[in-house]
């Protein structure tokens, strides 16, 4: 990358950390200006509709930064060896830490995005990251098996059946609109139980 491309690197990393700072509050996307993202990243407004077209491509790639923000950590934190039920609660604080970076409206926004069923680039790249992570939740389950921490009757099939409930069950306006942070973490806890060997399981 010579000098100029880092230049350009960096002003556009400027332009998505304004932006989201403005998406993180209560007026969220609706109130988003191109002339405040510009001025709190001191940036011409020409200058960010040559990097990013739109504001609406401005504001899929702020969601997409985030998204990839939250994959990288959640790949970091995997390599590192744990039992399962670990594992599992650090993915689960892991996501909680970073919405809470974010808010309360960032997410609502970010869940009526990701719900929107279009060809665009960003709905794309929102079903390859739900396919990641889906493979990612399988590895930690043979994990979970293998340690003896899942009942074996629950096969893969049911296993990404139930996730994949639970994931669109999720992304309905209805249940999203509800949801405080601090449940990621109580849905793990229910999970890890839900998931268990019975004690009678256990003595066979």
């Amino acid at each position: 990358m010579n000098g100029f491309e880092k230049r350009t690197a960096k002003k556009k990393a400027q332009v998505l950390q304004a932006a989201f700072e403005l998406m993180n509050t209560p007026a969220g996307v609706a109130g988003l200006t191109m002339s405040a993202v510009a001025e709190r990243s001191h940036t011409a407004k020409a200058t960010i509709f040559k990097y990013f077209e739109s504001k609406e491509n401005l504001i899929q790639e702020v969601f997409l930064h985030f998204i990839e923000q939250m994959r990288a950590k959640a790949t970091e934190e995997l390599a590192i060896p744990r039992p399962f039920e670990e594992q599992l609660m650090t993915m689960a604080r892991l996501k909680t830490e970073m919405l809470e970076q974010a808010g309360d409206q960032f997410y609502q926004d970010l869940m009526s995005y990701y719900t929107k069923k279009d060809a665009s680039p960003f709905a794309q790249a929102m079903e390859e990251y739900t396919q990641n992570s889906y493979n990612l939740m399988l590895d930690l389950f043979h994990q979970g098996r293998k340690e003896g921490k899942i009942d074996l009757k629950y096969s893969d099939e049911f296993l990404m059946i139930y996730m994949q409930a639970m994931i669109e069950g999720v992304t309905q306006p209805t249940i999203y609109q509800k949801i405080k942070v601090n449940y990621t973490e109580n849905w793990t806890e229910m999970l890890l139980k839900s998931l268990a060997p019975s004690p009678r399981g256990n003595q066979k």
